[in-house]
């Protein structure tokens, strides 16, 4: 009964669709009228290190947007028996901040600088100190005032400055807008009006006026959009580099494009104050609704908004799971060497699961699984490592449970500061790859940061469903009905999750091993300095 209802769904037109474009896979996830996934398609990218810039290229992003697409739809037609031919409602994410810099004819004037980079320190630390107001080294602006500093030739040809998600939803729409979500890691949101801070783009503005430039900061930055608000539809030409057979209809509506932390919040119910979630992939992050401003700036906290323009605290970490992802590489290529049938999957499931088993403060074990610069611990670089001491005992199990802790010890050595300001938060649900294994991380997690953390059974599909479920909101709130309400009442009444509280054990645990992680971060910068 159920697939003859989503085909039903898909016949008449009446599902969401959201894309999201992560570190390692462009998902796509089509939901019906109940906001349950009827559909979804994936493919698999890697960013590229160039002349010492982490970057993906544009053909690459519309190839594997073209790929996700096709998956999903060859997915719909198994499922539903119909062909996708037509969207009530689309939506695009993907990673935020960056820098992607376009002239008057839309031609791309740099390589894409995404949200990994840790180039820009001078700039952050500049501007930080001219707004009053933390400036990370990953924001578009940072990028943007280091190419000024840099004196890089095109940077008086910009007419258009945007994120991926901005990229994407101009070429599918023709409209040159943002959600203020992803708006607010381009430049600091003021969340009385929704829109950019007005004082600090007139600073920023009279700061280089002496270069000569033709244009003001404000006239090549995106339009900044709130949840729900049009953010126009699928052109002829849009519908075509989403699917190039020629199938499906233009004229969808599109929602306002958002990043990956505002699908984040979307996904896990958490707009609302005192709500928070941690979205865990080949990047971590904490989102946590604000009920009153922090007492001061803090260069490990960023300061963003939700959809709908409220203030959150954003601890946000360039590495998680890329150092746990090599060694489940490894591991699985010992397997097959062994002679025995694994699936990488099965890999994974057997880490996080042996992880439980191990001592609490892995016994001596650290692993520093730094692939990428980390700003929150003050690296430009970073240089993978596993250290122990003489006596450690070097069990597997020690060794997965130092892999977990490895990918989330820089969080908390963020979200701490939150809980020295005494942020309130009720709970953290956590969503992304890193939660797939159930009872696993989101425990030790729960150690690490002494909160509750629930999972939501639709944590797998973490951002690409959350930017399906602001799609679905553009369409068919009703007049007056907020996001937080919409969530709570439409889509996530009776939702079923499970919360873990802390185990004091593993609280301890954590704490030493964190103290432990502090002073190897000596070794890693010792690493960085003479492993080039």
């Amino acid at each position: 009964m159920q697939n003859q209802e989503q085909a039903a769904w898909v016949r008449e037109g009446r599902c969401a669709l959201g894309i999201e474009l992560g570190s390692t896979r462009i998902k796509a996830v089509l939901i019906g009228p109940d906001h349950a996934p009827v559909a979804m398609g994936a493919h698999d990218w890697e960013n590229r290190l160039e002349d010492g810039v982490w970057t993906y290229h544009l053909d690459d992003v519309w190839a594997g947007i073209q790929d996700a697409y096709a998956d999903l739809a060859r997915n719909t037609l198994e499922t539903c028996g119909e062909p996708l031919t037509r969207l009530e409602a689309v939506g695009v994410s993907a990673m935020m901040h960056g820098y992607l810099p376009f002239d008057a004819a839309g031609n791309q004037l740099a390589p894409f600088r995404t949200w990994r980079n840790t180039m820009t320190a001078r700039a952050a630390e500049e501007l930080t100190a001219l707004f009053s107001f933390n400036i990370p080294q990953r924001w578009s602006i940072a990028h943007l005032y280091q190419a000024i500093l840099n004196g890089e030739a095109h940077v008086k040809d910009i007419a258009f400055l945007t994120t991926l998600a901005g990229y994407v939803h101009w070429k599918l729409t023709g409209v040159k807008a943002l959600g203020v979500g992803d708006a607010s890691g381009m430049f600091p949101i003021d969340s009385e009006t929704g829109d950019y801070d007005a004082g600090m783009l007139a600073a920023f503005d009279e700061k280089i006026a002496a270069k000569g430039y033709p244009w003001k900061l404000r006239e090549i930055l995106p339009a900044v959009l709130g949840a729900g608000e049009d953010a126009g539809c699928l052109t002829d030409a849009g519908a075509r580099l989403l699917d190039p057979t020629g199938a499906l209809q233009a004229g969808a509506p599109l929602c306002p494009p958002e990043g990956d932390a505002g699908t984040g919040m979307a996904a896990t119910n958490s707009v609302a104050e005192r709500t928070g979630n941690v979205s865990a992939g080949t990047s971590v992050f904490a989102m946590v609704v604000l009920e009153k401003p922090l007492s001061k700036v803090y260069p490990e906290i960023d300061m963003v908004t939700t959809p709908t323009g409220r203030p959150v605290a954003m601890v946000h970490c360039n590495n998680c799971t890329s150092d746990i992802n090599a060694w489940a590489e490894a591991l699985h290529g010992f397997a097959k060497a062994a002679g025995v049938s694994l699936g990488k999957g099965d890999v994974y499931t057997t880490l996080f699961n042996t992880a439980m088993q191990g001592e609490k403060d892995c016994g001596g074990l650290i692993d520093v699984g730094y692939l990428s610069g980390e700003p929150v611990t003050g690296l430009e670089e970073g240089r993978p490592m596993l250290v122990r001491l003489p006596d450690t005992a070097l069990t597997f199990a020690n060794l997965a449970r130092s892999l977990v802790y490895g990918a989330i010890v820089t969080l908390k050595i963020g979200m701490d500061i939150l809980a020295a300001e005494h942020v309130r938060m009720d709970a953290l649900l956590g969503h992304g790859g890193f939660f797939k294994t159930p009872g696993t991380a989101q425990k030790l997690l729960a150690g690490a940061l002494n909160v509750p953390v629930s999972v939501m059974a639709t944590a797998g599909e973490g951002g690409p469903w959350g930017m399906a479920l602001l799609a679905a909101y553009r369409v068919r709130r009703e007049a007056g009905e907020t996001l937080e309400a919409y969530l709570q009442n439409k889509v996530f009444a009776g939702a079923s999750g499970s919360t873990l509280d802390p185990d004091p054990a593993d609280h301890e645990g954590f704490e030493a091993y964190t103290r432990r992680f502090t002073q190897a971060l000596e070794a890693e910068r010792a690493a960085v300095s003479h492993l080039k």
